[in-house]
């Protein structure tokens, strides 16, 4: 008897899983589809379990396969061509499937100005998967509400006209190192996008966190090497729940590069509050690490943030910081190199304004050439 019961106990524990495991892949995506139709949002079809994603990582692959045409530079073609197509089959939005869960994709201008405003709160941040949950923590990127207004006022700091402005020596210093590395090279090939890559490495390690690239090299190679796995995973589906009892070399991987993330992050900030604990410095700094760790010490509770916000906030502003100002640096430089005209103008603006003199602050800021090249790096990756 007592097995019987067991027996039956077990079969309608199956059942129950299985029927909330059809109802998640299966029922409510087949609801939301409809829901979204009604509404006149169309698009691709949902595939089950995977949705979308096996679409996706085919026509990306297809788009890269083959050098790509600069004289029309069709950017946001190749690096998205699902995004490409689909808008164009389906209109500025549409709903696609990451596996069964379903995403809105918005292109309009006008409703992404008012999501990305947000003033009633009405749009909450996606969930991240557990891979960039590594990589970015609880930081900026991915908290709401209090906590993320209290994160923003520290990172607006390192953003304000005075702040940007005491960072140009800092900057003009790195540019000069890498030039020299460069005139070194005499006429071997460089690698341009290599050589970004450091050059920004440099210029965040020097101006956010007051230490050499070499100082932060070892968290940027694993911040790098922990991106590399994400992006490895983004379009992989797994079964719901699976990763509580199933641990891959990814997840083994990635939680190893994470704990020692955070051990480097944390040395560096040893190293701060012992320079003023012994008296070697007057403050915490005024950059963006020493405002994390005033923000870390702040007697007011309401203010202050935890140690693992700090860590989380680090690994933002070096990731985020570091890629974007990588990316559009290099894409520059090789768009220059192709549009010498373009080229020959900024120079000579260059020249007329500062001479043989570095760069400055005031300078920068009335370089018409250069910002209209700036410019037109987002508006050519956006059409």
């Amino acid at each position: 008897m007592i097995v019987t019961f067991l027996s039956t106990g077990l079969c309608i524990f199956l059942v129950v899983v299985l029927v909330r495991f059809l109802h998640t892949v299966w029922w409510t995506p087949i609801q939301i589809r409809h829901i979204m139709a009604s509404q006149g949002i169309k698009g691709p079809a949902y595939r089950f379990l995977h949705g979308n994603t096996k679409e996706i990582v085919r026509m990306r692959g297809e788009s890269i396969s083959t050098p790509m045409d600069y004289s029309s530079h069709p950017v946001f073609a190749r690096i998205m061509p699902d995004i490409h197509a689909w808008k164009q089959l389906y209109g500025r939005n549409y709903l696609s499937w990451h596996g069964p869960r379903a995403q809105l994709v918005v292109t309009d201008p006008e409703l992404i100005k008012e999501i990305m405003n947000n003033k009633d709160g009405a749009y909450l941040k996606g969930r991240p998967d557990q891979f960039s949950k590594k990589l970015l923590g609880d930081g900026i990127v991915v908290t709401e509400g209090e906590k993320w207004s209290k994160l923003r006022k520290i990172a607006n700091h390192a953003f304000y006209a005075e702040s940007l402005k005491g960072m140009v020596p800092a900057m003009i210093a790195s540019v000069e190192t890498m030039l020299e590395r460069w005139r070194q090279r005499e006429e071997k090939e460089i690698e341009v996008y290599k050589e970004s890559r450091l050059l920004t490495a440099e210029v965040i390690s020097r101006t956010a966190f007051g230490s050499s690239y070499f100082e932060g090299e070892k968290i940027f190679a694993m911040l790098m090497e922990m991106g590399t796995i994400v992006a490895r995973n983004r379009y992989k589906i797994r079964l719901p729940g699976i990763g509580k009892f199933l641990k891959l070399s990814d997840d083994l991987e990635s939680d190893k590069i994470e704990q020692a993330i955070r051990e480097s992050i944390i040395v560096m900030i040893n190293k701060r509050e012992g320079k003023m604990m012994r008296g070697e410095e007057n403050n915490y700094g005024s950059d963006f690490l020493g405002s994390l760790i005033k923000a870390n010490h702040d007697p007011d509770e309401k203010n202050r943030i935890s140690v693992d916000d700090m860590v989380d906030e680090c690994k933002t502003f070096y990731l985020a910081g570091q890629e974007t100002t990588n990316g559009l640096l290099a894409w520059s430089l090789l768009l220059l190199a192709v549009h010498t005209d373009w080229q020959e103008k900024a120079r000579k603006e260059v020249f007329e304004l500062f001479g043989q003199r570095n760069p400055n602050a005031e300078g920068i800021a009335r370089l018409k050439i250069v910002s209209i090249i700036e410019l037109s790096y987002h508006q050519l990756l956006f059409t």
